[in-house]
């Protein structure tokens, strides 16, 4: 069977090919330190898991209303109030099968075939293939270290043409752990407003910020932002709840709708069970007290893991937020390691498995000088695994 010419130019998750090739190591015996994982390590909180048993006694297991219950879809236009600043009626809400959904069916929502959407690099794996996947085309602008890896004004008005139709913006950043400033957030709003763009904006780590920064969503700086931007969020980071697979958006009205349309389409709505156990998660007494105990656990683990590479003498970019550590490789390409030359992200990480770490290849975040090193491990982990890197480094020629 022919598969289509648009099947045929995604290409595969990298993170997932990295994590199952561990997983399939460890079933083997081998010891192996994972940083590939971009979940937290904690279990869901009880009180979340409890919402969902209730909701199971309850009967609650059938279809709801495509763009998810009622009652979550106004718990989640409080918590855009409440933590943005932003005000949207539960209409312009949409719940969704996780962020990854929500993303797909936003740009679908928007996209013509050959509009551009501006991606700033470092970028997380799926936004271009996504892209890709409703027609669009990826305009990958590359950031570097004098810019702290976050999207200059004058790059962005420089990537704008005729075909640009969105930007698409990650604030904490997946993988890099940069975090927009107010400041910056404003003077990128106002070019896409000169321009008439449209924004795409990922805010699913906005509880994991560090530093005393503080997360300050696009929507909120300007009335051009707010009635131009979609906010994509979610639960699996902040409580704990990947496998939940509860995301959601706010949009304008138009696009909100266009998006449930859609979504009748494809995924129907969220599992049932999971949409309550997201509302008790957003109301429950105990979520706030919850995030910041995560959010404390992830920053000392971010501490330890940045002091560990540094006494190394390790390059990386230090992170504001989320759970990664992006770590410069690109000194030890040339190099060998037991025969084999390393040319790239991949190799490097191919190479560093046969010392017990996995990591990812920057290559799949359109930076092929690095690797990424997800925090989500016990600080002992942290501990081995970077000595693990330090012998093997050592070991190359």
């Amino acid at each position: 069977m022919e598969i289509s010419e648009r099947a045929k130019s995604i290409s595969p998750s990298v993170t997932l090919e990295v994590s199952a090739k561990a997983n399939a190591l460890k079933a083997e015996g081998a010891s192996i330190i994972a940083f590939t994982a971009g979940e937290p390590d904690f279990n869901t909180p009880e009180y979340i898991i409890d919402g969902a048993k209730s909701a199971l006694d309850e009967g609650k297991t059938k279809y709801t209303a495509t763009p998810g219950i009622k009652e979550l879809r106004k718990a989640i236009a409080e918590k855009f109030r409440k933590d943005n600043g932003l005000v949207y009626t539960e209409d312009q809400i949409v719940v969704s099968d996780g962020a990854k959904s929500s993303l797909y069916h936003a740009f679908a929502a928007i996209l013509n075939d050959g509009d551009e959407v501006i991606v700033p690099s470092p970028y997380w794996v799926t936004y271009c293939e996504q892209i890709k996947m409703c027609g669009g085309v990826a305009k990958v602008v590359k950031t570097d270290e004098k810019s702290g890896y976050k999207l200059f004004k004058s790059q962005l008005e420089n990537a704008i043409t005729d075909k640009t139709k969105c930007l698409l913006l990650n604030s904490p950043c997946n993988p890099t752990g940069v975090v927009y400033e107010e400041s910056e957030l404003k003077d990128i709003a106002k070019v896409c407003e000169d321009h008439g763009l449209y924004i795409i904006s990922d805010e699913v780590y906005e509880k994991l910020v560090f530093d005393g920064k503080k997360h300050i969503s696009i929507a909120s700086v300007s009335q051009y932002a707010k009635e131009n931007t979609i906010v994509i969020n979610g639960v699996s980071k902040s409580y704990a709840m990947t496998g939940w697979r509860i995301g959601y958006l706010a949009a304008p009205l138009n696009v909100a709708k266009a998006i449930s349309k859609m979504q009748g389409h494809t995924t129907s709505n969220a599992c049932s069970v999971a949409q309550y156990a997201a509302l008790t998660a957003l109301t429950g007494r105990d979520g706030e007290n919850y995030i910041r105990f995560m959010a404390s656990e992830f920053d000392e683990r971010r501490k330890i893991l940045s002091s560990l590479l540094d006494a190394e003498g390790i390059k990386y970019v230090y992170p504001s937020g989320a759970f990664y550590v992006f770590m410069r490789v690109d000194d030890y390409f040339g190099k060998s390691y037991d025969g084999n030359k390393i040319t790239g992200s991949v190799d490097f990480c191919n190479l560093l498995l046969s010392e017990g770490v996995a990591a990812v290849p920057g290559a799949a975040f359109g930076e092929d000088g690095f690797v990424r090193l997800a925090y989500t491990v016990s600080k002992e982990d942290e501990i081995e695994g970077v000595k693990r890197i330090s012998t093997f480094l050592k070991k190359l020629v």
